[in-house]
């Protein structure tokens, strides 16, 4: 990695973040907002077919931001308020920086990462413009390139590596989670502080399927509307922060995944509530007010989008996972009664099921709110909103159902929908969201059930009595250790994952041979033991992705004739033996005369030449 790049970055990132804290943006939301402010500036360059360029000036004026800031600040302009450092900072610093570096030290194994995630991003760095037509590397045409584009920014300044791609994608990831801190009514209790904490920690159990040391974007999508949420209820005395700050939002979770749409809905339903709550003036005059801001609202967080629909439909003739009615009027045709029905069946017996991670999750997510409601209800004697929170939530769980629902009988093969591939994975996002949610409303509850509401007062004395006040240092010191213990069984998951996975196809390939970074077309056999890795196209992906071509194919099965070998082989231009393969190796010996193990190879008219 390049010091000097990620240090690029890193200043570049304080420019925008200080120019935009003095625009009014809390400077819990302001890491998140500047990501994604710099996310948009680089998709219009891209979209502009200046990509490159696009990168470069987007770095150099975060840059140019910072010096202006320091400029002013020597002139005692432009200062900043500080926000004071909490017991909850060091948390996320600390525990950051260690899964930063594990993640670094992190191989890409996931199917998808070769499929589409990683694909992406190695083609707009190496080729600095969105895929064309002709580009059929890139198979998911239609999928938006909002997490590409900042991970392509990252790298393109640190150097290419996976780590780093990783780290790119963490520290979206991270600054989103920061947010949630703006929601604590005084953040110097630690009790509150490390309770959301311990939800950072805890939303990972629930991304395991996934987890951090993946390019994919199922916990990017949660993450960000939750900061999305947060924003909304901090400025919702604020119509034009309010506003700006719903499209910025609005807008990038559209660029991020076509299913995104659920989540931006969520922003959008809770945004027209606030706008209706508090909204001044008189009866006409919000009559007016409200919808004119909520259309406009909607059209500019919907014109990156369109935009982006539009230059789908103009380059690709046809595009996988593309959004259109007539797409899904086809398969739903295809698709008998009998079909749906046995679909169904499958999936309500995944939701009941206790063994299921999301139920478990949705089970966990209702006990906690409902007993915090009966304890503060009962116990404390106050109203609370924690039961009204809990319905809402499990409506939500309701309509994200229904909507996974359609998504397998609408827009997904039978034999993939008839074993629910990828249900939990899918249901990870909402539950992730909601279990934010859920933690938010619960923290500013329990702050409200302090003896103590004066915050100026709130010292060690400031309790009812000494048993509350042990009480309340025993549930702080257990908060503060599951919290750290938490995020530590996923940083040591993690590097338990990288161990386990020394063995798999990519990181043979590694060992094979060094990833090639010029797209072509050449014709590569990637000779692989394994028949599942070929029959999934888990080989051949990994293989396009490697050495960046479209051309690259995974074959198992060698028993054929010396002729039909010979033919076979002199199809291409390259042979990849990542492990030992013992049909290929005593048919190379057979028809060539050659002893081959592994390693890459030239193919020739007379055999294969070692070139790794």
């Amino acid at each position: 990695m390049s010091w000097l790049g990620l240090l690029l970055i890193a200043l570049s990132l304080m420019g925008y973040n200080g120019s935009i804290r003095r625009l009014g943006v809390s400077p819990y939301l302001a890491w998140i907002t500047s990501i994604l402010v710099q996310i948009l500036m680089d998709y219009v360059f891209a979209m502009l077919g200046l990509l490159h360029l696009g990168l470069q000036l987007v770095t150099f004026f975060g840059v140019l931001l910072l010096v202006i800031r320091l400029i002013l600040g020597h002139f005692g302009k432009g200062s900043l308020k500080f926000e004071g450092i909490h017991s909850f900072d060091f948390w996320m610093v600390s525990l950051g920086l260690v899964m930063a570096y594990v993640l670094y030290h992190s191989p890409l194994v996931h199917y998808d990462n070769f499929s589409h995630w990683a694909v992406i991003v190695k083609f707009l760095t190496f080729t600095g413009r969105l895929p064309g037509a002709h580009d059929a590397i890139i198979s998911f045409t239609s999928y938006p390139p909002a997490t590409a584009l900042w991970i392509t920014q990252m790298v393109t300044w640190t150097g290419y590596s996976e780590g780093a791609m990783l780290v790119a994608q963490f520290g979206l990831i991270w600054a989103a989670s920061y947010a949630i801190f703006n929601v604590l009514r005084n953040r110097t209790r630690s009790l509150t502080s490390f309770i959301l904490c311990l939800t950072i920690a805890v939303s990972y159990v629930f991304n395991i399927n996934i987890r951090l040391n993946n390019l994919l974007v199922d916990y990017v999508l949660p993450i960000i509307t939750v900061a999305g949420l947060v924003g909304i209820y901090i400025y919702r005395k604020q119509p034009w922060h309010l506003s700006a700050h719903v499209a910025i939002f609005s807008a990038s979770l559209l660029l991020v995944k076509n299913s995104a749409a659920f989540f931006v809905a969520v922003l959008v339903v809770y945004f027209l509530y606030e706008l209706i709550t508090n909204a001044q003036g008189h009866w006409y005059w919000r009559i007016f007010s409200i919808p004119a801001r909520f259309a406009v609202t909607l059209v500019v967080a919907l014109a990156p989008f369109l935009w982006w629909e539009r230059h789908v439909k103009t380059t690709f003739t046809e595009s996988k996972h593309e959004i259109s009615a007539q797409a899904y009027s086809h398969q739903l045709s295809g698709e008998g009664t009998t079909h749906i029905v046995k679909i169904g069946e499958k999936f309500l017996h995944q939701i009941m099921s206790l063994n299921s991670l999301s139920t478990q999750g949705i089970i966990l997510i209702n006990v906690i709110l409902f007993g915090g409601w009966f304890v503060i209800h009962y116990r404390n004697r106050q109203r609370n909103q924690l039961l009204g929170m809990l319905i809402l939530l499990d409506f939500v769980f309701i309509l994200y159902y229904g909507s996974l629902f359609g998504m397998y009988i609408l827009s997904m093969p039978y034999a993939e929908a008839i074993v629910l591939d990828g249900f939990e994975r899918y249901m990870s996002s909402t539950v992730i969201l909601n279990l934010f949610i859920g933690a938010m409303v619960l923290v500013r509850a329990i702050d409200r059930t302090f003896y103590e509401q004066d915050f100026s007062k709130r010292d060690l004395r400031g309790f009812k009595s000494i048993v509350t006040k042990n009480t309340y240092q025993l549930a702080t010191f257990l908060m503060i250790f599951f919290a750290i213990i938490m995020m530590y069984s996923e940083i040591n998951g993690t590097k338990y994952t990288n161990i386990y996975n020394r063995g798999t196809l990519p990181i043979q390939l590694d060992k094979t041979s060094k990833p090639w970074t010029k797209l072509s077309h050449t014709k590569i056999l990637i000779v692989d033991p394994h028949p599942g890795d070929v029959d999934s196209y888990y080989a051949g992906y990994l293989a396009n992705y490697y050495y960046f071509t479209d051309k690259a194919v995974g074959q198992e099965n060698f028993m054929e004739s010396k002729s039909d070998f010979k033919k076979n082989v002199l199809r291409y231009q390259y042979v990849v033996v990542p492990e030992y393969h013992h049909t290929f190796t005593v048919m190379v010996r057979k028809v060539f005369h050659q002893r081959v193990r592994t390693g890459l190879y030239k193919v020739e008219r007379d055999g294969l030449e070692r070139k790794h």
